[in-house]
């Protein structure tokens, strides 16, 4: 594409070719949120270009801002002071190690000389860092120029990392050879490979002071973090089609970008992958990065006694083949696919690989639960002083930071975590230390109390065992930890415990060796106990027969072990007492029961975020109603309303080419209000398959009767599809042209007012939010802000681009009114026609399809 560089206020912005004039006003507007700071909320209609529009205003503006920062730094090393603020010059903004200034307030009545000399000092200081940060820029500049210009360095790095590989395996042979020497005590013998399920002794951070991470090498210098852009989207494909957006723009070439992702997508160890599942990945990458540091510690160590026999590392765990790897991904635009076949080619891990060049990047690509969830950024290495967030796609960014901090566990998988924990004390007893002991008993106490405020019996079948009370009780978390009798634990120890000794981990790997295969050991009567229980718990793999798995259904991923899922439980739970609750839910059955942490206060994780950055731009296609976000999120986030500015453009398409209707009432005159009580849908040619995996039959079927019809000879006249609001086919599925000439809203998709979840929100907004003069109280407000979220995100998924056209019916009388309609994004607002009854209803759609059929 050819650059067509726009000039906008006296801003340049590249662009591959003549932007719409939306797309002009989305990215000057864009600039000047991130120009002073401030919290944006944009919408801009699928179809005009939003990804775009955010590329090129966004690298627009750290483009400039880049080159006035090297200005600026030229000019003090210059010169070699800093400007003092005295009203005449403020200094600019420079890194996150660079903001320290030197007007500092400094103690009433110091004297003038000892004033003069601390700014003096500050100023040589600053200009030091420039100095060293200076150096640092250019040789990474000058070291991925080599790169781009000297192909024969991967051959070359090829060849070392063979012989470093080589080397290892050596090491590792000879290393085999000397433990395989007679031990100083003797102990019990265990079966080949049973030696990796016991737990290493485990010392607590008051016994050896802060634990550094298990995922950073210990010889990894650090790199300045320079300004950059974090753009976060929902799904693996929206990330992806950003990337190859970036690709295409002119900032392509020249943009050091980075793709972050899971362990699961970008793992390329295959004994690793074959877990299947994220956790079982995710710890078992961590677990060999520590026998890497284990090692590495008993080398430098002399032990008292031989440690036990070390866990294999991972081979495409190695710095230099990382630090190389790090600068490939520098070099040049990579989506996810693209950098695990670069990974593969270097023999080094992609997970580890972008992590390392996060820095440098300019431009950093990540899933939603990557930034907004605390642990895991500090874990990525994300720091997000100073620097820029985008959040695409976010309309349902409330619903996925509340998701992300909330957990669930049933009854069946806490009397399982027991079980499979008490076999494995029972086992390994005898071989560990007694701050294990001691945490094993805490947990299994913890999981035997679970199940007690349940109504239920640890000792007794899940699955056979029924509950004398039903229903659902809400609970603060103080409550429940003294209802459960927990409250004399301390869970941030406990949980603590559980993330470093891996002990879910270990427990997984005990119950996929004896949960169906059992060695002969003195062991074999209690293990076939635990055996039958496990069998026991799944009544319906024994008595039913299993049914082969469909022609192109994918195979589910292994099952994580049961105890993961009450970690999750935990470190939900030991958070602020007010920003949640734990749902008590019981169900006939101890099984089909469980424990719920809902968070009620998204904006308590989210408030780090936007104290942070310099700028937050959160931006979709329908971002309607935005009440939600500057009340529910950005308002109780801390943030003033003077800093949140919202920017929505109208569609590319001609107003003619839709006709959004709404229909009170049908041909027989009946009025049209599909409430709870009233619904009944007929059924049809095509609808939503129940599996995920045949969406895409369902579509091609549906494509294929379309291209169908106006064929001579031809009795099909069109195709009917079916589909449930925020279903399978509501988002991320494009229904251009023919595929979507009307879309029918039957009904208003209200969620569950009964549900327990959103009657404890409700009140919650109510006694925390304000009510304006003449508005709902907060907690209705949700309600009809959920339905019209769901109602705009559904309906717009027929226009796709500016030649596009289609009929938006909205079959309900309960849209006629006046807030109602107000929720509608603007560009169908400014169009809707009422039409109080069927008739002229009908005879506007055979008007317009009859005109928009003719070919121009």
């Amino acid at each position: 594409m050819a650059n067509k560089t726009q000039e906008v206020g006296g801003i340049h912005f590249p662009f591959p070719f003549t932007p719409y004039s939306i797309q002009k006003d989305f990215m000057a507007e864009l600039y000047r949120v991130l120009e002073a700071g401030k919290i944006g909320i944009f919408e801009s209609p699928t179809g005009t270009g939003k990804s775009l529009s955010l590329i090129c205003g966004a690298l627009s503006w750290l483009r400039d801002f880049e080159q006035r920062k090297h200005q600026e730094e030229a000019r003090l090393l210059e010169t070699g002071t800093v400007p003092l603020s005295d009203g005449k010059e403020q200094p600019l903004s420079l890194s996150s190690s660079c903001r320290e200034t030197p007007d500092t307030p400094r103690p009433a009545g110091e004297p003038d000389w000892v004033t003069q000399f601390v700014q003096k000092k500050e100023e040589r200081d600053l200009v030091d860092r420039l100095k060293e940060e200076q150096v640092r820029r250019k040789k990474r500049e000058e070291r991925l120029r080599q790169i781009r210009h000297n192909a024969q360095l991967k051959c070359a790095a090829k060849c070392v990392r063979q012989e470093e590989e080589e080397m290892e395996r050596l090491l590792c042979l000879s290393r085999e050879m000397l433990a395989a020497g007679a031990e100083a005590e003797p102990r019990e013998p265990l079966a080949s490979g049973e030696e990796e399920l016991v737990l290493a002794e485990y010392e607590s951070d008051e016994e050896k002071g802060a634990a550094r991470g298990v995922d950073t090498d210990e010889d990894d210098p650090e790199e300045e973090h320079v300004t950059k852009i974090y753009y976060c989207s929902r799904t693996h494909s929206q990330l992806a089609q950003f990337v190859h957006e970036v690709q295409r723009s002119p900032f392509g070439k020249d943009t050091r970008l980075v793709s972050l992702g899971s362990r699961q997508n970008l793992c390329i160890n295959g004994d690793v992958k074959t877990l299947g599942s994220a956790q079982l990945i995710n710890d078992r990458c961590v677990e060999m990065q520590r026998s890497k540091h284990e090692r590495n510690r008993a080398e430098e160590e002399k032990p008292k006694r031989r440690r036990q026999e070390h866990r294999a590392a991972c081979p495409f765990y190695g710095y230099e083949q990382l630090q190389l790897l790090r600068d490939q991904v520098l070099v040049g635009v990579k989506d996810i696919e693209q950098l695990v076949a670069l990974g593969k080619e270097a023999r080094a891990c992609p997970y580890y690989g972008s992590r390392f060049a996060i820095p440098a990047a300019q431009l950093v690509v990540l899933p939603y639960q990557m930034l907004l969830h605390a642990a895991t950024r500090q874990a990525v290495g994300i720091w997000l002083q100073g620097q820029v967030v985008l959040i695409d796609e976010a309309h349902n960014l409330i619903d996925t930071i509340t998701g992300i901090h909330s957990a669930e566990v049933s009854g069946s998988q806490l009397c399982q975590a027991h079980s499979q924990l008490l076999q494995y004390m029972e086992r390994y007893g005898k071989r560990l230390k007694a701050k294990n002991l001691m945490y094993i008993k805490q947990i299994l106490y913890l999981l035997e109390k679970f199940v007690t405020v349940l109504g239920g019996n640890i000792k007794q079948n899940p699955n056979t065992q029924s509950l004398s009370q039903t229903g659902t009780e809400l609970k603060t978390i103080n409550d429940f930890l003294f209802e459960s009798q927990i409250d004399n634990i301390n869970l941030f120890k406990v949980r603590r415990y559980c993330e470093r000794s891996m002990i879910s981990r270990k427990l997984f790997g005990f119950t996929e060796r004896y949960g169906t295969v059992l060695t002969p050991s003195r062991e074999q009567p209690r293990l076939a106990g635990f055996q039958h229980f496990l069998q026991t718990l799944q009544p319906t793999a024994a008595e039913t027969p299993v049914s082969p798995v469909e022609e192109g259904e994918a195979r589910l991923p292994r099952p994580a072990s049961p105890l993961m899922h009450i970690e999750s439980f935990l470190a939900a739970v030991t958070t602020a007492n007010q920003d949640g609750r734990v749902i008590l839910s019981r169900q006939g059955s101890l099984c089909q029961s469980s424990l719920k942490f809902l968070l009620l206060n998204p904006a308590v994780h989210f408030a780090q975020v936007v104290k942070e950055c310099r700028a937050v731009v959160i931006a979709g296609g329908t971002m309607q109603p935005m009440s939600d976000f500057r009340e529910q999120l950005l308002a109780c986030a801390g943030v003033e309303a003077e800093r949140v500015v919202e920017f929505s453009c109208g569609h590319v398409i001609p107003p003619d080419n839709i006709l959004p209707l709404v229909i009170c009432s049908g041909p027989s005159s009946q009025q049209l209000e599909f409430t709870y009580q009233k619904r009944e849908l007929p059924q049809m040619i095509f609808q939503e398959p129940k599996k995920a995996n045949q969406v895409e039959q369902v579509l091609a079927e549906y494509s294929r009767c379309i291209k169908c019809c106006g064929q001579a000879g031809g009795t099909v006249t069109g195709a009917l599809l079916l589909s449930v609001v925020g279903g399978k086919m509501s988002e991320g599925i494009n229904f251009s042209d023919n595929l979507g000439r009307c879309v029918v809203m039957v009904g208003m998709p209200y969620p569950n007012i009964r549900s327990p979840e959103l009657q404890e929100k409700m009140a919650y907004l109510d006694q925390t939010l304000p009510r304006g003069p003449g508005q709902p109280p907060p907690g209705k407000a949700l309600v009809e802000n959920l339905c019209m979220k769901a109602v705009n995100q559904s309906i717009g998924r027929a226009i796709r681009h500016q030649k596009d056209f289609a009929s938006i019916v909205l079959l309900d009388q309960r849209y006629a009114r006046p807030p109602i309609l107000g929720k509608l994004p603007a560009w169908i607002r400014d169009c809707v026609e009422v039409k109080a009854t069927f008739g002229p209803a009908f005879a506007a759609m055979r008007k317009f399809h009859r005109e928009k059929s003719v070919p121009s």
